[in-house]
């Protein structure tokens, strides 16, 4: 199973698209071509940002790591570590970015594929809430949140509902 986050975009004026073909599912985990080739999916996701940081960093490094006389093979290895953390980091850049720009986390769906995802938060949302509303600001859908235990809570915990 993927986890997937779920971002819907800021309202706006005299917007012609407000329907759920505008939310954005990132998904959680390690992305390879993030790792394989940052700077051009960076410009593909639209993270011109985090491209730029990007540039800075690995220009600051290579020039660091030249002038301090360290071998190519290790240069290349310094640069495959920055790739590799590019790689990790890949979904909380994106993220970042949509919070950046405005856009509401709406929360975390499991699934085995973005398709899968999809179709379960939008069959969950249209059920509890009905279709999103076009023009409403971001609204918190009931898909995410977990009922109440019915059984005590073992541990440190609180009883449930027990006054604190």
């Amino acid at each position: 199973m993927k986890i997937y986050t779920v971002h819907q975009p800021p309202a706006r004026r005299r917007q012609t698209r407000r329907g759920p073909e505008r939310f954005r599912f990132v998904r959680d985990g390690f992305h390879f071509w993030a790792f394989l080739l940052p700077p051009l999916w960076m410009l593909r996701r639209g993270l011109v940002l985090v491209l730029l940081g990007y540039v800075v960093l690995a220009a600051a490094l290579n020039a660091g790591l030249y002038f301090a006389g360290v071998a190519p093979f290790a240069r290349v290895l310094a640069n495959l570590a920055l790739g590799f953390l590019v790689g990790l980091e890949a979904s909380s850049l994106r993220r970042w970015t949509l919070r950046r720009r405005g856009w509401t986390e709406l929360g975390v769906i499991a699934a085995p594929d973005q398709e899968a995802a999809e179709r379960r938060f939008f069959d969950q949302w249209t059920a509890r809430e009905g279709a999103p509303p076009p023009s409403s600001g971001p609204q918190q859908p009931p898909v995410f949140r977990r009922p109440p235990a019915e059984e005590p809570v073992i541990g440190l915990f609180p009883e449930p509902g027990a006054a604190r």
